[in-house]
């Protein structure tokens, strides 16, 4: 007999779209966030922009900066600060292996995206990326309508 299937508990909050565009991603990885009470509350809610932000590797520790979780009303006396610097939770291993892609190599770490897990709990999925140059990013733009143009074609003739 077939069990009833749960619906999935996934749900992306926030997405940085730009980053596979101004970056070449090497490597990602996903990561918990330490948070407040408020910041998941204003979170279920759907609201929040990680555009702008970025991780780095400070003190032996793994932070998101810039990240902007908006505060949530009914708590707003004792709530966030809305761009506070977030703890990202990864293994040690984990993290020597960011700081040597930043320090040696010279590499950026990048949030793509932000969501709820199956458990719902809150997720980052973070990338190791390398600056584009402006003609990278225009090459990956050719190819992107190249790609969109051989599938109208295909549409129209297959």
């Amino acid at each position: 007999m077939a069990e009833a299937r749960k619906p999935s508990a996934y749900r992306v909050i926030a997405e940085n779209r730009r980053a596979r565009f101004d970056f070449a991603i090497e490597s990602d990885l996903e990561c918990g966030i330490a948070l407040m009470g408020s910041e998941v509350k204003a979170l279920r809610l759907g609201h929040a922009n990680i555009a702008e932000s970025y991780a780095s590797v400070e003190g032996g520790e793994l932070w998101l900066t810039n990240a902007h979780i908006p505060v949530y009303e009914p708590a707003r006396q004792w709530g966030h600060e809305e761009r506070r610097r977030r703890k990202l939770l990864v293994k040690k291993k984990e993290l020597a292996r960011l700081w040597n892609a930043t320090q040696r190599e010279g590499m950026t770490i990048v949030p793509l995206v932000m969501y709820f897990n199956d458990k719902g709990r809150v997720k980052l999925k973070i990338a190791v990326a390398r600056g584009k140059k402006i003609h990278d990013k225009r090459a990956s733009e050719a190819q992107r309508d190249w790609n969109r143009q051989k599938a109208r074609l295909l549409k129209e003739h297959g």
